[in-house]
């Protein structure tokens, strides 16, 4: 399901099909992405900014933070607009996994499965529950894991 529109709420987000994903836009990554990434964090590692060191390395070039992939994904699913008004908060990051690096010049965009819901005690808010995956622009599966969010319940 390729879509841009919202918000969606709680009972949208129960009754989706969990073998029919959100496909969001589309992002290249770029040197200028990682440069600020390690600036904001101040994680400097020379497989991220230093050409000729991460030449030496089993990726043979400068590779991506893998935060900054979680970010990538966190954001490229905003741009969908399905939590925009409707998401309380991030609830958590369970078993992500770095599976393949994302290097310079990668065009990746994020893949969301709902695979559990659950209406919290308060009956205004809801727990969704998303594998999520970072996909290149070959179809690989770069990163994955699972982030769950709180939403509303429709007005």
């Amino acid at each position: 399901m390729s879509l841009t529109r919202g918000p969606l709420w709680f009972e949208d987000f129960a009754a989706m099909d969990p073998d029919d994903p959100v496909v969001s836009p589309a992002r290249t990554v770029t040197e200028a992405d990682v440069v600020s990434f390690a600036a904001w964090t101040g994680d400097y590692n020379p497989l991220h900014t230093d050409a000729v060191a991460a030449a030496d390395t089993r990726f043979g070039e400068r590779i991506a933070h893998g935060v900054l992939g979680v970010a990538l994904w966190i954001g490229l699913v905003a741009r969908t607009g399905l939590f925009e008004g409707s998401a309380v908060a991030l609830l958590g990051i369970d078993g992500w996994t770095f599976r393949a690096p994302i290097v310079f010049g990668d065009t990746v965009h994020a893949r969301m499965t709902v695979v559990g819901t659950r209406l919290t005690s308060s009956g205004t808010t809801g727990v969704v529950q998303r594998h999520c995956q970072l996909v290149n622009q070959d179809g690989v599966v770069v990163q994955e894991g699972r982030l769950d969010v709180m939403v509303k319940t429709r007005p």
